[in-house]
């Protein structure tokens, strides 16, 4: 699912959330580009996010 996300449908951002995050109120982000995966807490990724659309444009 996490490949055809990545290869196929060219989602941009993958966020998983599993019982690890749940608990410590994070996201794991994997970034379609490099393959990275790093964790930060929603808000930080929604501010993230927010950040570069403002800065497409």
């Amino acid at each position: 699912m996490i490949r055809e996300a990545q290869l196929v449908d060219r989602v941009p951002y993958m966020l998983i959330i599993g019982q690890k995050e749940a608990e410590n109120g994070t996201v794991s982000i994997r970034d379609r580009d490099t393959a990275k995966t790093s964790v930060m807490t929603l808000d930080e990724f929604i501010s993230k996010i927010t950040n570069e659309i403002r800065n497409r444009i």
